[in-house]
């Protein structure tokens, strides 16, 4: 007899799987906690949860505010700033480290403080410490942009990997052995024996489609829930396109707007993304639901 092994989760799949986890460390410090976006599939918003609540704001913007602050006392001396901003996000890290507390968030404020400043030190032009921070926003433009074009808008594909189950490794090899979306179980209308594993039907001879297409056609197939997901998409790509228009021209201006452009990063970092991501949660939020039938009227 021969035994068939599970196919491999498609690549997609995979990159779906690691989604949330992977934007947590790549965004720029004061460009907003990005793990935020785990807070769109909840049943309410709470801002500061989503950004990691004083503590995490702090430790979002003070490398930022730091460096406009000493760059400004010092008559415009990039070192000085440059050193400062280094060691308020090593602090940070450090604290985290002493206390036993994730560093996630505070890592990788570090990491992109870093960029900047390598940039900044290598080139003396201290506008260079923003230079990492708009080209990482111009890569999510353009990637956001593309998604909705192509029709696999990031949002959708984000919220609905949290809601079924695509960010829990052990859940996806359980659904990928069983050839089955993580949340078949409770989509499917077919009935199914208890202690039976549910298995696609083929029809017309064309093989049962795999667990990640089985989940992707679900929510890529309800027209009204794509037309939600792409309208938020594209208010993310507005936030990032209004950053560019703002920031691009001061960074173009020179070292004598940098405080300027310092300044902009700042008030359109977690401000701006904190009400972008409020608004989003209110278009892909679900309606509701009664978590009891009404009572039935009591017999005479």
């Amino acid at each position: 007899m021969t035994h068939e092994h599970p196919a491999a989760p498609e690549p997609l799949a995979r990159e779906v799987e690691e989604v949330a986890d992977a934007i947590d460390d790549v965004v720029p410090p004061d460009e907003g906690a990005a793990r935020g976006v785990r807070a769109l599939t909840g049943e309410s918003f709470s801002l500061a949860d989503s950004i990691g609540g004083v503590r995490g704001l702090v430790e979002s913007m003070a490398p930022g505010l730091v460096f406009v602050v000493v760059f400004i006392a010092t008559g415009n001396t990039l070192q000085p700033a440059l050193i400062a901003s280094v060691a308020v996000a090593l602090v940070a890290v450090a604290a985290r480290l002493v206390q036993r507390t994730p560093i996630t968030q505070a890592f990788g404020g570090f990491l992109g403080v870093a960029i900047g400043v390598l940039w900044a030190w290598k080139s003396g032009e201290a506008q260079n410490y923003y230079a990492a921070g708009l080209l990482t926003n111009a890569a999510y433009l353009v990637a956001m942009a593309v998604s909705v074009l192509v029709r696999w808008p990031v949002v959708g594909l984000v919220v609905e990997a949290l809601r079924s189950g695509w960010t829990d490794g052990d859940k996806v090899k359980a659904a990928v052995a069983a050839n089955e979306a993580p949340d078949a179980g409770a989509a499917s209308a077919a009935p199914v024996t208890p202690g039976e594993t549910p298995v696609p039907r083929e029809e017309d001879g064309e093989p049962a489609p795999g667990a990640f297409t089985t989940w992707a056609r679900r929510w890529r197939g309800d027209a009204a829930l794509m037309r939600r997901y792409a309208l938020a998409t594209w208010l993310w790509v507005g936030m990032f396109a209004l950053r560019l228009a703002v920031q691009v021209p001061l960074f173009m201006a020179g070292e004598d707007a940098v405080a300027w452009l310092g300044t902009a990063r700042l008030v359109m970092g977690i401000p701006l993304w904190a009400l972008t991501l409020w608004v989003t949660w209110l278009l892909v939020r679900r309606p509701r639901v009664a978590d009891e039938e009404p009572a039935a009227p009591a017999s005479a």
